[in-house]
């Protein structure tokens, strides 16, 4: 089990966000977290890497918990892509090797580089290499971020509404790239989305946020007319279309 998190709970003053949130994720597989906005679904990818600290539960890594390691440890283990980002005069090619820092004692080595430079590659930005954060659209910006967090090597991915600012042809390469990295390498990915129709083509979990709970959680099995009307309050109907479900508002 690489990703285990039991009875979380996080307050912010005078309101609660999450309560009593416990689910586990084994390598290879990547959880789709759905639910409306304000459901607590970034809240809950903040608790499990320690940015946020929640006030009850605790959340373990291959066994330990996260809020016992030290940053540079859970750096080595956790990569997470925040919803937004911030544009700076850096090239693409440093941005990508900061994440690499974890590893990093006096210089980068070769292989930092060579890590770097497979990545980029891998999401079609070697083009890109050294032109500057603040040139690029949000959607580049975006993809770099994965490329920094997929550097670090991580046992798990943690990313906030990845394909947001991508347009159609984009976010099904980079959750193409995210499944293929997951798989190929052994590690596991929450990633917390909106379009039900995208993670059901990459997702092998799911897990339904609704007031800041688990409404239902599981495999494709979850994913059901009844349970999406309870969490987004519309009626859908299920299709299968060539071999892909297809989710319809009615």
């Amino acid at each position: 089990m690489i990703l285990s998190v039991k009875g979380l709970a996080f307050n912010y003053p005078g309101r609660s966000v999450l309560r009593n949130i416990s689910f586990s994720i084994s390598k290879g597989e990547l959880l789709a977290v759905l639910g409306i906005n304000g459901a607590g679904k970034s809240t809950l990818l903040k608790c499990i890497n320690n940015i946020l600290k929640p006030c009850a539960g605790s959340v373990f890594i291959n066994e330990d918990e996260t809020k016992r390691l030290d940053r540079r440890e859970r750096a080595k283990r956790i990569g997470y892509v925040a919803q937004r980002q911030e544009s700076i005069k850096m090239t693409v090619f440093d941005a990508v090797l900061l994440g690499r820092k974890p590893y990093i004692k006096w210089e980068a080595s070769k292989k930092d580089l060579a890590i770097v430079e497979d990545i980029l590659s891998m999401l079609g930005l070697s083009g890109y290499a050294f032109r500057y954060l603040n040139e690029l659209s949000g959607g580049e910006l975006q993809k770099v971020v994965l490329a920094r967090a997929l550097a670090q090597k991580p046992k798990l991915l943690l990313l906030d509404e990845p394909t947001s600012s991508l347009d159609l042809k984009n976010q099904i390469e980079t959750m193409k790239n995210i499944k293929k990295v997951v798989e190929e390498q052994g590690i596991s990915a929450v990633v917390t989305m909106h379009d039900i129709n995208l993670a059901l083509r990459f997702a092998s979990k799911f897990l339904f946020l609704k007031n800041g709970e688990i409404y239902a959680a599981g495999g494709h099995e979850v994913i059901t007319p009844e349970n999406i009307e309870k969490v987004y309050s519309i009626p859908v109907r299920i299709d299968r279309f060539e071999d892909v479900t297809v989710v319809t508002p009615v």
